[in-house]
């Protein structure tokens, strides 16, 4: 059963729409993740939930009682703040047993809950120590085990790693993953960071100008987009349209880079398609394979990221992205080399087509 029930809530901030008729459920257990460029929504849908602002219209819903006009402090939240918001003059276990005070738990309580807490966090053996004394990883563990220490039903985090170097947001975000886990929290999480919320998230939601524009799984959204928005915020650069025709053994795809020639199978039911072209399924090869779908291509750039190569070529002047497994001679290789690009069928999605 849903913890959470969001319904068709809606703010306005003057003569600005926030957001528009927002609904979702979040699961027992869930770690939900709201995920948006700058200025979709975000926030202000996590500040909604938490009782810092209030809906112009809509309900909020804590296992079905509507709590729209609860204070923040009575409706059992834990958040965790883009700044963490800790107390400077307090020490990591006085940060930590802030919100325990405030609900009366006993002295021996309380240090049982810091201790366990402190291990949970991997922060043993600091409790005595200062924010200012502290890496910022270990703020934001400090943050966390805070929200946490009153056991919520519900854990808000407000794009908590966005201050942090890439490999200090890579490992934090796995410790948060797990210690959700461990803790069986409902989560509600906010980043515009595409790659953290993928490897975070049990569903995600996207945002865009104060709407839903789709949810699902990670492995749904990236590799089953429904929407060009979605394809394009997840990575997938290559989108086009084209005029599907019938052939005797299935389909021509007519596009401004040539002709695509697909089986019966193929999923395109109207006659104009919007589609994307996974860059990571595509073939590049430096002789001619003969299969269908291959095109002579040349080379417009191509930069090596780390873990991929992103090359792009141009058919016809079009460009297109592909993706390879980094190779530290692949620009050697490929820069002034006479090209040929295969599009497997595979490769191809089709996408609703947007007005």
């Amino acid at each position: 059963m849903p913890s959470i029930r969001v319904r068709n809530i809606s703010k306005k901030f003057e003569d600005s729409i926030a957001i528009e008729d927002i609904s979702f459920d979040v699961q027992e257990g869930e770690l939900l993740t709201l995920l948006g460029p700058s200025g979709s929504g975000k926030t202000t849908v996590l500040r909604l939930i938490a009782g810092l602002i209030k809906p112009d219209t809509g309900q909020i819903l804590f296992d079905e009682k509507d709590i729209s006009g609860i204070p923040t402090e009575e409706r059992n939240i834990g958040f965790v703040f883009q700044s963490y918001a800790l107390f400077p003059h307090l020490t990591v276990a006085e940060n930590i047993a802030f919100g325990l005070e405030t609900r009366g738990w006993s002295r021996t309580e309380k240090e049982d809950r810091v201790r366990e807490l402190l291990q949970l966090v991997g922060l043993e053996g600091k409790g005595k120590r200062y924010p200012r004394q502290l890496s910022g990883g270990e703020q934001s563990r400090v943050a966390l085990a805070r929200a946490i220490a009153p056991n919520p039903s519900l854990l808000l985090l407000d794009e908590p790693l966005s201050a942090l170097d890439v490999s200090l947001r890579e490992n934090l975000r796995k410790a948060i993953r797990e210690i959700q886990q461990q803790v069986k929290i409902s989560t509600v999480y906010v980043t515009h960071d595409q790659e953290e919320a993928m490897e975070i998230s049990d569903r995600i939601i996207i945002l865009n100008h104060g709407r839903i524009v789709e949810v699902g799984t990670p492995r749904e959204l990236y590799l089953q987009p429904k929407k060009v928005f979605t394809a394009q915020f997840l990575g997938i650069s290559n989108i086009f349209s084209g005029e599907l025709e019938p052939e005797t053994n299935g389909f021509k795809l007519k596009t401004s880079f040539g002709a695509l020639f697909l089986s019966s199978t193929f999923p395109g039911k109207q006659t104009n398609l919007t589609f994307a072209i996974f860059p990571e399924r595509l073939i590049l090869s430096t002789t001619p394979t003969k299969k269908q779908n291959e095109f002579e291509v040349t080379i417009r750039e191509v930069n090596f990221t780390g873990a991929v190569t992103s090359i792009t070529v141009e058919v016809k002047s079009i460009p297109i992205e592909v993706h390879l497994t980094s190779n530290i001679n692949a620009k050697d290789k490929y820069q002034n080399a006479h090209l040929y690009l295969t599009i497997p069928e595979e490769a191809i999605i089709v996408l609703e087509n947007e007005a």
